[in-house]
């Protein structure tokens, strides 16, 4: 009646399952390969569990830093028609509307490149010719470089790289709750940042701490990034001082000059246009601060349907193109040639109760129609995976993992947010990063091409099984079984009475327990302690200066 496979019973226990149509096959338990006697086998998964809770360090496996490439075509969500109409509408808005300019210097740029410039109004409007000509100027791929130049990321292209979560004002996990920022767990978030391969690039302010001074709690944050880590950073770009400080301390970390930081870029910054058709002072100025000097900006608009554009994706595309545009073109008005990425983070609200929404279906195409506007300009591209969630709960990720499937099938070069967002933007999340790690590093491996040669084809293997025999033995097999398939960093394949035995932990639980862990094997990177030293100094003196009114 069962059919036992050949004579391996000695070898492997057997597990039968029905097929729906009634015909029963063999099931083979590969966790059971090779265990033998029951009793002998329950014994050692006890040894086993017991061993993990002692040393977890063994149970956070996580893949090696490597630069990651997006092998396939982007999906067109677009037709080539339907990109250009939404191109020469925003075009029109640039050219009848324009974009309100709270910069007195931004708007004397524009007056010189010959824009139309209402003083009464601050009102900037651009002729297609001179956005055109403008943008042209933005180049197609850049890198930015760390303290580490082996941390050394590429933006445009078919590169993709994630970003730890950056802005929130709250931070939570299981074991303490939700609590305001503040500087201890902004420094824990750094380490994660630098510990898990899979995020290569730290935001702006992880979370805000609170805790520190407003108008100096950037000189902390930016000697975090650099001293906990040696990852590429945010700088932030609320005004012209900031971002300087952001830039000088990369220069000090790297003993380089400003003028040879400019000609090999290391940090990058965000510049939002306040929508509808905004853009305020200290953000024009910090994007000012940022290009002439030579770093990148990712030009955003922060356009959510229905409240800051009108409800048509459409319409939305069309406002958000216009105001990234402007932005860039700004950007390359300064210092043509300036890095510079075409930003999106067009979502909607939700129309009962205004609340913003993030990583639903429109949210996705967004992702997916702004890469096909970035490419039809030859610029970088950066989206979110962002959520609404208000804990790290199955919502947090189904909302999560929409929104990063459009950003990589839009072929998204900087996936901003990518790791720790939680309830829409106001928590960071020390459980939700390990979740968002999973989720990238499952990208990454989805990202990796498929083999197809004489070995991967395996002939040979097939021919020398019999039939209704099994692989687990065969040399083809055994080659390669440590590394065919990708080892899961939060999931859990045990079977239930295992599961039961190592204490029935859901994967948010399962995350706290692997951040835990993470931060207790993290390791600081090596610095120069004279480096370390000149960034002290420089901090203690601009404390000073900031004390005193300096910019």
């Amino acid at each position: 009646m069962f059919r036992p496979i050949g004579d391996q019973r000695t070898q492997t226990d057997v597990g039968y399952v029905q097929r729906c149509d009634g015909t029963l096959t063999d099931l083979v338990i590969i966790r059971r390969h090779l265990t033998g006697n029951t009793k002998m086998a329950k014994a050692r998964r006890r040894r086993s569990v017991l061993k993990q809770r002692e040393n977890p360090a063994d149970t956070i496996p996580q893949l090696p830093w490597r630069s990651v490439e997006n092998v396939y075509p982007p999906l067109k969500i677009l037709s080539d028609d339907q990109v250009e109409d939404i191109h020469l509408t925003s075009m029109r808005i640039l050219e009848e509307l324009g974009v309100e300019v709270n910069s007195p210097r931004a708007l004397e740029v524009f007056r010189k490149a010959g824009a139309q410039v209402d003083d009464a109004t601050m009102t900037v409007r651009l002729d297609r010719g001179l956005v055109e000509s403008a943008v042209a100027t933005a180049p197609s791929r850049f890198t930015l470089t760390p303290r580490n130049p082996d941390r050394r990321i590429m933006l445009g292209g078919n590169s993709v790289n994630f970003g730890l979560v950056a802005g929130p004002p709250n931070v939570h996990d299981r074991v303490r709750g939700r609590r305001t920022g503040n500087y201890r767990d902004y420094c824990d978030f750094i380490r994660l940042a630098h510990y898990f391969n899979a995020i290569q690039l730290i935001g702006n302010q992880v979370v805000a701490p609170v805790d520190l001074p407003a108008n100096s709690r950037h000189l902390d944050t930016y000697r975090a990034n650099i001293v906990l880590s040696d990852l590429v950073f945010h700088c932030t770009a609320i005004g012209r001082g900031r971002a300087l400080d952001g830039i000088k301390m990369m220069a000090i970390s790297r003993g380089l000059t400003l003028k040879e930081l400019a000609q090999d870029p290391g940090v990058v910054t965000i510049i939002s246009v306040n929508s509808p058709r905004k853009l305020d002072d200290a953000m024009a100025d910090g994007l000012m601060a940022m290009v002439e000097h030579g770093q990148a900006v990712a030009v955003t608009p922060f356009t959510l349907m229905g409240a800051m554009t009108p409800v048509t994706l459409a319409a939305g595309l069309a406002q958000q193109n216009a105001e990234a545009l402007f932005g860039i073109t700004l950007a390359q008005l300064v210092r043509p040639g300036a890095p510079v990425l075409y930003g999106s983070y067009t979502s909607n609200v939700d129309m009962r109760s205004g609340a913003p929404a993030f990583g639903t279906p429109e949210n996705t195409k967004a992702n997916l129609a702004s890469g096909q506007l970035a490419r039809r300009y030859g610029l970088p591209y950066r989206a979110s995976n962002t959520n609404a969630s208000n804990t790290a709960d199955a919502q947090s990720v189904y909302e999560t993992q929409m929104a990063l499937w459009g950003a990589i099938l839009g072929h998204t070069n900087l996936v901003y947010h990518a790791a720790g967002w939680l309830e829409g933007g106001l928590t960071a999340s020390f459980e939700k990063l390990v979740l968002d790690v999973e989720m990238i590093q499952h990208m990454m491996e989805f990202l990796k091409p498929i083999e197809v040669n004489e070995a991967e084809l395996g002939f040979d293997a097939i021919k020398g099984v019999p039939t209704g025999g099994h692989f687990f033995g065969e040399p083809h097999t055994m080659e390669r079984y440590e590394t065919a398939f990708y080892q899961p960093l939060v999931s859990d394949w045990q079977n239930y009475e295992n599961w039961e035995l190592a204490g029935s932990l859901s994967a948010t639980e399962r995350a706290t327990g692997i951040w835990q862990q993470a931060l207790k094997d993290y390791e600081e990177p090596a610095m120069d302690a004279a480096i370390v030293e000149e960034l002290d100094a420089y901090i203690a003196k601009r404390r000073e200066e900031i004390g005193t009114g300096e910019p």
